[in-house]
């Protein structure tokens, strides 16, 4: 597949309207796209293996997208066949009062994968570009004054830059999804889960009340993404409509991330090998 089609290219060239909420990356059964989802999985199982063991380098992959895009599921199928041992999963809420006497990037800091480690955001640092500008809330941040204006927004792009630079740098690549579906998708969705024994706890009125701000989050999101949208943290847009594809492309992406890291299992040197040796003797002579 091409994942570079749905690369947001670093530029002023960015348009969410450029990307097909139901694109299908030209495939048209589901069924090959699930046997190719379930061959990534193993392939990202074995390369997770040389990165825990290697332990240089940590991957973060950062989902966004409006309520109902299927940031849960892809997570849970996609991530279906990773070593729990080596995987981290954060889902970030409203900020606590504790949070809130702190940077926004703190409680981000906190949550990163340890090296050798896959991190997995389920929302992150970006819903201080988005939720928090669709609904003006900057001003209970305790930002100091001189700050609290019209170019805040712009400052946070160039701190969220920054930091994922500084993350890059240090061995952390980072991988930013936003999983793109229509506003009638995001409809039927919210009706299934309503109808939905098993699934009606995951809707709440605030659900339905949100898509009032469509529009703006749509906006919000565009320029988030397009201010944001790096070589050393760049963003694809996924499209959402179809379950299935949306979860092979993010799979796609993840392994061919992992594949240009290049993991190795460490080899060893002749001292080891030697040491290696006497255990073997001497779990051999032991006595039972």
């Amino acid at each position: 597949m091409d994942i570079k089609q749905y690369l947001a290219q670093p530029g002023n060239n960015f348009s969410l309207k450029k990307f097909k909420t139901d694109d299908a990356g030209g495939l048209t059964s589901k069924e090959e796209g699930i046997k190719n989802l379930e061959e990534n999985i193993v392939r990202m199982a074995d390369l997770q293996g040389k990165l825990y063991a290697q332990n240089q380098s940590s991957l973060l992959l950062i989902f966004q997208g409006m309520d109902g895009s299927g940031k849960d599921s892809a997570i849970k199928h996609v991530m279906s066949g990773l070593n729990p041992q080596g995987t981290q999963v954060y889902s970030f809420k409203q900020p606590s009062k504790e949070e809130m006497d702190h940077d926004f990037l703190w409680r981000i800091n906190k949550a990163l994968p340890e090296k050798g480690n896959i991190g997995i955001f389920n929302r992150s640092h970006y819903e201080e570009v988005l939720i928090v500008r669709v609904h003006n809330l900057i001003g209970g941040e305790k930002i100091p004054g001189r700050f609290a204006n019209d170019n805040i927004w712009d400052l946070r792009y160039e701190q969220i830059n920054a930091f994922e630079k500084y993350l890059y740098e240090n061995g952390t690549r980072i991988i930013k999804f936003f999983l793109h579906i229509s506003k009638d998708e995001q409809k039927n969705r919210f009706l299934k889960r309503i109808d939905d024994p098993a699934r009606n706890w995951k809707i709440v009125e605030e659900d339905v009340t949100e898509r009032r701000y469509w529009d703006e989050y749509q906006k919000c999101y565009e320029k988030a993404i397009k201010a944001t949208s790096q070589k050393s943290a760049p963003w694809y847009v996924v499209p959402g409509d179809k379950k299935w594809f949306a979860r092979l492309l993010i799979s796609e992406v993840i392994v061919k991330t992992m594949e240009n890291i290049n993991p190795e299992y460490p080899v060893i040197n002749r001292e080891q090998k030697q040491n290696l040796a006497k255990i073997r003797e001497t779990l051999l002579n032991e006595k039972s």
